[in-house]
């Protein structure tokens, strides 16, 4: 199921195109503004923002500034009701990939996210490609040239988050409540242990590294 972050300040908005979105399969997570969103994409692999312009402590224009100096290709859809072509202009120019006018028509908003997903290739493929690594988000599946590496559903969602995000830290607690959930009571005894098998498994795969940060958690290494 693909994971959409729906950034508005106006909570009836987040509902009705949350309520919308999942009728139509998507799983959705909402932010009220792009300091509180920032903060989600750290810790929720996201597919797709569809993110206001004006909003409270950050607003759309410098979220998708902040995405895009992380070298994110992450898919955003911002929305506004300014009309004029200026600030569809300037909202291309900081890097986002559609724009649709306030009001929002949730049947035309449908295919919009469809046509996202489909041209950033994760409607019909859901794939992480790392150097000559493939991560194949359906079949569970790591592969790098003939060699094809099935791993557990834990195992493999973890290592998608953290070869996700190369270079970046994620606390015990993050990996913990993204993978496990929040209301899991699994210990961190059970991240330790998927960890250390990830690093068993790819010990002789010179591309990556999953390096313990101590006092923190974990993050993986480009070599």
């Amino acid at each position: 199921m693909f994971k959409i972050l729906v950034v508005d300040d106006d909570k009836n908005i987040r509902f009705f195109i949350k309520e919308a979105l999942e009728l139509n399969h998507y799983d959705v997570y909402t932010a009220k503004n792009g300091t509180e969103a920032i903060e989600m994409l750290g810790e929720h692999h996201i597919d797709l923002v569809i993110v206001d312009i004006m909003m409270p402590k950050m607003d759309g224009y410098e979220f998708t500034k902040q995405v895009r100096l992380a070298n994110s290709e992450l898919p955003i859809l911002m929305m506004s009701a300014k009309h004029l072509s200026d600030d569809r202009k300037k909202g291309f120019l900081m890097g986002i990939d559609d724009y649709m006018s306030k009001p929002i028509d949730l049947e035309e908003l449908l295919l919009h996210v469809k046509a996202l997903l489909r041209r950033y290739n994760l409607e019909s493929e859901r794939k992480l490609s790392f150097g000559n690594i493939t991560l194949n988000y359906d079949s569970y599946e790591v592969s790098r040239f003939d060699e094809v590496v099935e791993l557990p559903q834990k195992e493999f969602l973890l290592l998608y988050k953290l070869l996700s995000n190369p270079d970046k830290i994620f606390t015990r607690i993050q990996l913990m409540d993204e993978i496990w959930g929040y209301d899991c009571e699994t210990s961190w005894e059970t991240l330790t242990v998927h960890i250390n098998r990830l690093r068993k498994k790819f010990d002789n795969w010179q591309e990556f590294e999953i390096v313990a940060v101590r006092g923190l958690g974990y993050k993986v290494i480009k070599k």
